[in-house]
């Protein structure tokens, strides 16, 4: 699993920070999450090629967090792209996107799907054999739902020494990564757990951002192994996180040490601050594992 942050500061772009958008890798998948101004100058930057890119993540409608897309869609069209795009959002972003579209006669050569979330409840929008994606409904001053990434269990893997002493055949390998019991060359009955080891433990990550201090999504990210949480403020200046619906330093760790994560990081800062060490100090009081985000870094677990 990787993460590369493109984007984790707060409000507007300047000219050596940018507005929040990230590219999950899970699994084979490219995940794009959120879509700031200046998101696709930044995949440049990263060399993250395009047309991996078949799924997008777009948190709430707040311009710092979807003012990229519409670029982004048409640059796809203008490079000939012919894969299908995926682009899950509040109810609305549809209206605006296809509206620019209209009016600037761009129309998309490739297919684009628009799956509307209105849901209050975590809700599983994206599933297939290896991944799945559900929302994180969280309490900003719009509709946002944050997002968690958890790849399903994989095969197992085979024990050759154990399965060759074991005269299974080949054509049974397949059947043992799947997890069956196998007959073997003289007739026995091979247990699985004698032949094979257990995959490797499933990963998961959670994204969210912007939100106030919301306990209710502590049971959805329980033991989430990568948790990113907004830290717009210094627990100094808290009373400004309130009527912003945004969270501090601390109050993001304490959702990482109540919902026992393995590890937090903190992004979405404030333009106002110029020293981002503070953040993880104040954070550490509460939860030890704590990572600064910020533009152009880049996690791997």
């Amino acid at each position: 699993m990787k993460l590369n942050i493109l984007g984790c500061y707060s409000a507007t772009p300047r000219t050596f920070t940018n507005p929040t958008a990230q590219v999950l890798e899970i699994n084979n998948h490219i995940f794009l999450i959120d879509c700031g101004e200046g998101t696709q100058v930044q995949l440049r930057k990263n060399k993250v090629k395009f047309n991996r890119i078949k799924h997008i993540f777009i948190s709430h409608l707040h311009g710092d967090h979807f003012f990229g897309l519409v670029g982004l869609i048409s640059t796809f069209r203008l490079l000939g792209r012919d894969t299908d795009l995926h682009i899950y959002a509040p109810k609305g972003l549809k209206e605006v996107i296809t509206l620019q579209m209209k009016l600037s006669n761009s129309w998309t050569n490739y297919n684009l799907y628009f799956h509307e979330l209105t849901s209050k409840s975590s809700e599983i929008i994206f599933e297939d054999q290896k991944v799945t994606v559900q929302t994180i409904p969280l309490d900003h001053r719009v509709y946002t739902n944050g997002f968690l990434f958890k790849e399903k269990e994989g095969e197992r893997k085979l024990n050759m020494n154990a399965v060759l002493n074991s005269s299974i055949d080949v054509s049974y390998y397949r059947k043992l990564k799947q997890g069956f019991d196998v007959t073997n060359e003289a007739g026995t009955l091979i247990k699985n757990d004698a032949v094979t080891f257990p995959p490797n433990k499933p990963k998961s990550y959670a994204f969210c951002s912007d939100t106030a201090y919301n306990e209710a999504i502590v049971p959805i990210i329980d033991e989430v192994d990568v948790l990113y949480h907004e830290s717009t403020f210094l627990e100094q200046h808290a009373k400004l996180a309130a009527p912003t619906k945004h969270s501090t330093a601390k109050q993001a760790a304490s959702i990482a040490k109540q919902a026992n994560v393995g590890q937090l990081i903190l992004g979405h800062y404030s333009t106002r601050y110029s020293d981002l060490n503070v953040f993880k100090e104040e954070a550490q009081t509460i939860f030890d594992n704590v990572k600064l985000g910020d533009d152009g870094k880049i996690f791997e677990f």
